[in-house]
């Protein structure tokens, strides 16, 4: 757990922000070609332009998600509302964010929505398997005490039970490494996307739906092990969520028949 990278200065480089740098570099690179590949009358410039509208709004997306669910803190540190780079960015609030945000992209640029979100969504779930290193170097996202062999033991310089910023409290003992989990588990969606789907000729909007689909199925198990999920009463709000996104998306593929494949 060694949150910054490297501090020369008043300049502070942070593994967090680092890993969105890369996270966004890559992508663009996978999306650009992949809007030429899927024929997307879409020029370099305008990507640039969707990625400098999208990745802002949501991370605001992701925090506000996140901030609406720990308000009992956040009410009484509203400062720490501002500083991201702490942690605490929910990706289902970023998700929904961004998607909103696509939308009306490709409604000005009168573009397939469907179309433009499956050239999306390999580089979304890489980039959040990145942003996992991320999580792993700042200590968040951790997960619950477990006597596994694989562990995470948090370094002696964080006190066990301190309260942490986020209104979360550090484990004494090792915890699962739950960001490693999801890292692994969003790579594997990834090539599941990239060297399957995509080759196979869907219709629009399938890989989207896989997407959505695979990652809200994995989150799912994920939680089952974090300390820091967020609750709606009883249950997980990443649990009841993720089971709307399913339901509603493998509806979805059934409805408009996304299963099929279109003529090469």
């Amino acid at each position: 757990m060694h949150p910054v990278l490297v501090e020369i200065g008043p300049i502070t480089i942070r593994f967090y922000g680092l890993m969105y740098v890369i996270a966004f570099i890559v992508g663009f690179v996978l999306v650009r070609r992949e809007i030429a590949r899927k024929n997307i009358k879409l020029t370099s410039d305008g990507l640039v332009d969707l990625f400098l509208w999208t990745i802002p709004v949501a991370i605001v997306g992701a925090r506000l998600y996140y901030v609406a669910f720990q308000w009992g803190y956040y009410s009484a540190h509203l400062g720490d509302i501002v500083k991201i780079w702490e942690g605490g960015l929910a990706i289902h609030g970023g998700v929904i964010a961004g998607a909103i945000t696509v939308y009306v992209f490709c409604r000005a640029k009168r573009l397939s929505f469907w179309r433009l979100a499956d050239a999306l969504v390999p580089s979304l779930i890489l980039g959040q398997a990145i942003g996992r290193i991320g999580n792993l170097m700042n200590g968040d996202a951790h997960g619950l005490e477990t006597s596994l062999p694989w562990g995470i033991q948090f370094p002696e310089t964080v006190p066990a039970g301190q309260k942490l910023v986020d209104g979360f409290w550090m484990p004494a003992g090792p915890t699962h490494p739950t960001m490693i989990y999801e890292m692994l588990l969003n790579l594997a969606v990834f090539v599941f996307l990239w060297w399957w789907v995509r080759k196979r000729g869907f219709r629009d909007g399938f890989s989207t739906a896989m997407y959505v689909i695979l990652y809200s199925v994995g989150r799912s198990i994920v939680s089952l092990v974090r300390a820091d999920s967020l609750w709606i009463g009883p249950v997980r709000a990443a649990h009841v969520v993720s089971a709307v996104l399913i339901v509603g998306f493998v509806a979805l593929i059934v409805v408009r028949r996304l299963y099929r494949r279109e003529p090469a």
